[in-house]
């Protein structure tokens, strides 16, 4: 086993911390090309497609890699922006927002980054370099508010992947999901009151997660009932009678039967239904991408107004909100704990060197 490079170690040195951001991924451009490479890496995850490799791999190759790509291009093409794929230009926001507040709160050597678990730039290689920097202790932190194995324990796999490859690994900790905590609750109500200021109330707000396939829910997966508990909370800081909200899953893929109500339906129902007016938000995405902006912003809005439908607002992801970026560092700040209080005081840094305290430190 051949261990990357160890950085130099300076008697001394005050051990640093980092905060590690990761979402999903991107393509590197709205090409066939680029879709391709990404769509191979992202779908040969088994904790992604859990059929049989022997069975799945060869559909892959064959038949999905040669013909998803061009038509995954052109959806890209649609919602990318002069910066580049939106998911990758708010992520990177995101963790410069999150740099910023920490850098006026916190008075130690704090590290905050982004990688992506599938594309540029990878958790490895992030990881490499947060450590070559001298990153002794890492906080993981996937940009999931709900559980899944197929996103935040395959995000947990890949920083295995780099610890494997270490002698000296650094102290790692993970946020497993914050579908419930306060302040993002409070982030995704803000939003909801200020849309409705400023263009009224709709009939029907439909809250859209990503789909997950039902066999990860009877096999154990919390993620159904995370989505569901992240609703409720919203619809009750909302103060939105049932009648006023529905639940809904997107983005299915394959032919298997996946949690449900799905979104296109649902939207398509509500059209038929008279709904005039329909609002969506998408709480389980924390920055805008392709599921939302062409997903639900492009294609489910021509599926709610074709069947009937008058009104569709699609509501923005968390993005680079004010109150996003505190919720974000209150989550990080609570799975920090210890760490933040021993790199930010130089006395406890020395006496684990082995120095003595002076008689006016211990006084």
């Amino acid at each position: 086993m051949h261990y990357l490079p160890e950085p130099k170690q300076e008697h001394g040195a005050i051990a640093k911390t980092a905060v590690l951001l990761v979402n999903l991924g991107t393509p590197d451009a709205p090409t066939p090309q680029a879709v391709r490479r990404y769509l191979k890496q992202f779908l040969s995850d088994p904790r992604v497609i859990e059929i049989p490799r022997a069975f799945w791999l060869p559909i892959l190759h064959v038949f999905v890699l040669n013909s998803r790509p061009r038509k995954s291009a052109r959806k890209y093409a649609s919602i990318w922006s002069p910066e580049g794929s939106p998911l990758k230009v708010h992520t990177e926001m995101q963790a410069r927002l999150l740099r910023g507040y920490f850098g006026s709160q916190v008075r130690m050597p704090l590290s905050v980054d982004f990688a992506m678990r599938y594309g540029e730039p990878p958790i490895q290689d992030t990881l490499a370099r947060l450590k070559s920097e001298g990153c002794e202790r890492v906080l993981v932190l996937p940009m999931y508010p709900q559980y899944a194995a197929s996103t935040t324990a395959s995000t947990l796999d890949e920083v295995g992947g780099f610890l494997r490859r270490v002698r000296n690994v650094p102290e790692v900790r993970l946020v497993k999901h914050f579908y419930d905590h306060p302040l993002y609750i409070a982030a995704l109500a803000n939003l909801v009151r200020e849309h409705w200021r400023r263009s009224g109330r709709p009939d029907m707000l439909l809250m859209s997660f990503h789909g997950l396939p039902r066999y990860t829910l009877a096999r154990g997966d919390p993620y159904h009932f995370e989505c569901h508990e992240t609703a409720r909370l919203l619809a009750e800081r909302l103060d939105l009678a049932e009648s006023q909200w529905q639940i809904a899953f997107q983005s299915r893929f394959g032919r298997a039967e996946w949690i449900q109500p799905y979104t296109a339906s649902t939207l398509a129902d509500y059209g038929r239904r008279g709904v005039r007016r329909m609002d969506v938000i998408c709480p389980g995405f924390v920055a805008d991408c392709l599921e939302t902006l062409e997903e639900i912003g492009i294609e489910g809005r021509k599926i709610f107004l074709g069947a009937g439908g008058r009104e569709f607002h699609l509501l923005p992801c968390l993005n680079e909100r004010d109150d996003w970026i505190r919720a974000l560092a209150d989550i990080a700040r609570q799975h920090l704990a210890g760490w933040l209080m021993e790199s930010g005081s130089p006395r406890l840094e020395k006496n684990r060197a082995g120095d003595s305290p002076s008689r006016s430190d211990s006084s």
